[in-house]
């Protein structure tokens, strides 16, 4: 069937998020049948899916889903800067976030099988979104926090994401905490957490750059 109006082929891509040709196209290999059509592009789509896996995600964004007593930070990657501001994925990275907020999920592989809107899984709607926009997407990282305190969320510049909880205080304190490890980038959150031959190392570098009228100092002020 050659005779496709511009009509359906309209309405074909605002239902699937197609391309113009790739719609005009499922709709003469389907006799112009629209329902087979979008199962034709789903399957064509997923195809091309799977040729992009091997294909770096470099770019992305973190993002930041919190209700009472919980929070998540889901990071979502994608190819090139140009498409983290592509509203079709910035609806996804955030509705991935909200899942795994809901889902109680506290791993990647629990988040991907989690179940998605439109789609059987999240994974299966990273595969649906690379149809649509033609670059690998990447569910990648998440975590999760959960307490009967506070808690306080930051994200800088989308590559930078902190959760901070409090036992006391407030939000905003909580907040304040997060923006400044955000800035700091500490390796560690408490001292019992630095292992010992850390704080050797870091020891050895400090009385390396000390002046040796520094290093006569008694050994407690050193």
């Amino acid at each position: 069937m050659s005779n496709i109006s511009a009509q359906l082929v309209k309405e074909l891509r605002e239902r699937s998020g197609a391309g113009m040709m790739e719609c005009k196209k499922a709709l003469v290999e389907n006799n112009g049948d629209i329902d087979v059509a979008i199962e034709w592009l789903r399957k064509n789509g997923l195809a091309k899916a799977d040729k992009k896996a091997d294909r770096v995600a470099a770019e992305g964004r973190i993002v930041a889903a919190q209700s009472a007593g919980k929070a998540v930070l889901v990071e979502v990657n994608c190819e090139t800067d140009f498409v983290t501001k592509n509203p079709d994925f910035v609806k996804f990275s955030d509705t991935v976030a909200t899942v795994a907020l809901e889902s109680g999920t506290t791993d990647i592989d629990a988040l991907k099988a989690a179940a998605f809107p439109g789609a059987s899984n999240v994974e299966e709607g990273a595969k649906a979104l690379i149809a649509t926009i033609g670059e690998k997407i990447e569910v990648r990282r998440m975590a999760r926090v959960e307490t009967d305190g506070v808690i306080g969320s930051y994200i800088h510049g989308g590559r930078i994401g902190v959760l901070v909880a409090l036992k006391g205080g407030s939000e905003e304190l909580a907040k304040g905490v997060a923006m400044h490890v955000a800035a700091m980038n500490p390796q560690y959150v408490k001292a019992e957490d630095v292992p010992a031959e850390f704080v050797e190392k870091e020891k050895d570098i400090a009385l390396s750059q000390m002046t040796d009228k520094d290093k006569a100092k008694p050994a407690e002020i050193l």
